[in-house]
């Protein structure tokens, strides 16, 4: 992989370097694909790139898409990504999203508590933190129109047959940590789910031709 020169914090770029692309299976691949052409034709065009990662609750597996892609755009130097993420419902961002990517390296400050607690989550010293709360994907926050919704939970997928303003729907689906709250397993697999989702999103942006 190819350094940034965007000041990733070091522990993230210690993760990043652990990622195994050999280890995406063939299937997953292919999945993946429909968003790498995506991706690359916004790049050839010279157009702005959003992405907009869409889940039931917005609490947990979009999130973790949110701020890898956006960590990932950096990464690889690919200019003109915005990543945003929303839900079907809002609930809040679950703590232990937050907590792993701060065990991650990730600089984390919750902006507000309450219900919705608003949090700013940092990759480098000098980008624009990720503001994270729980949202609908048609929040006011979110793009209206010109953007990719990436459905990340099979349970969205099939609950928005049509979402307004999307130019383009992309299903990559990820198994829900949440079956794990409140179990001795559930760091683990906490991690071991953004692991996975960080890991996809940078294979993405690497098979991007700038």
């Amino acid at each position: 992989m190819t350094k940034s020169n965007t000041g990733i914090f070091p522990s993230i770029q210690n993760e990043i370097r652990a990622f195994q692309f050999e280890a995406i299976s063939p299937e997953r691949k292919a999945i993946l694909l429909p968003l790498i052409n995506f991706i690359q034709e916004k790049v050839n065009k010279k157009q702005e790139i959003r992405l907009n990662f869409i889940c039931t609750h917005n609490s947990r597996r979009s999130h973790l898409s949110q701020v890898w892609a956006q960590t990932a755009a950096a990464h690889f130097n690919v200019k003109n990504v915005f990543c945003y993420s929303g839900g079907t419902e809002a609930t809040a961002l679950f703590p232990v999203v937050a907590k792993t990517l701060e065990q991650t390296g990730f600089q984390v400050a919750t902006l507000s508590e309450g219900t919705n607690p608003v949090y700013s989550i940092k990759y480098a010293a000098n980008e624009h933190p990720i503001i994270c709360f729980s949202k609908t994907y048609d929040d006011y926050f979110n793009p209206l129109s010109d953007f990719t919704a990436i459905l990340t939970c099979s349970q969205a997928d099939g609950g928005c047959p049509f979402i307004a303003g999307a130019e383009k729907r992309i299903t990559i689906t990820f198994e829900d940590p949440k079956a794990f709250d409140n179990t001795t397993q559930q760091e683990e697999k906490y991690k071991e789910r953004s692991t996975q989702i960080a890991t996809e999103l940078f294979y993405v942006f690497s098979q991007i031709n700038l």
